[in-house]
């Protein structure tokens, strides 16, 4: 059974390649799937400390709780997001950055 320090680890090691894709893409879809890989990483770090806390011999919940709060709005987001990369998409034809300087349409 992996412990605690693995979990942590893999959890740092999506959080920093989703923080990657974020600083050095340009395409507002991979940036979009690097945020929800953050997302996955912070509720992979969530889980395994709820995993690894006990209360009273009783495995703690309180994490598993929030991840569920956490896929809420990554669900949420998705739904927002994607409808607005596509209204961009449909205004400009482009989903890079460095071709969306402004807003206005």
């Amino acid at each position: 059974m992996p412990s605690l320090s693995e979990y942590l680890f893999i959890s740092g090691l999506l959080f920093s390649i989703g923080l990657a894709g974020v600083i050095i893409r340009r395409n507002i879809i991979i940036i979009f799937m690097c945020l929800e890989l953050m997302l996955a990483a912070a509720s992979l770090t969530l889980v395994a400390f709820s995993r690894f806390k006990s209360v009273d011999g009783l495995p703690d919940y309180d994490g598993q709780m929030l991840v569920f709060f956490i896929i809420t709005v990554a669900a949420a987001e998705v739904a927002v997001g994607l409808a607005i990369i596509v209204s961009l998409y449909r205004a400009r034809q482009t989903v890079y950055t460095d071709e969306l300087t402004t807003l206005k349409g």
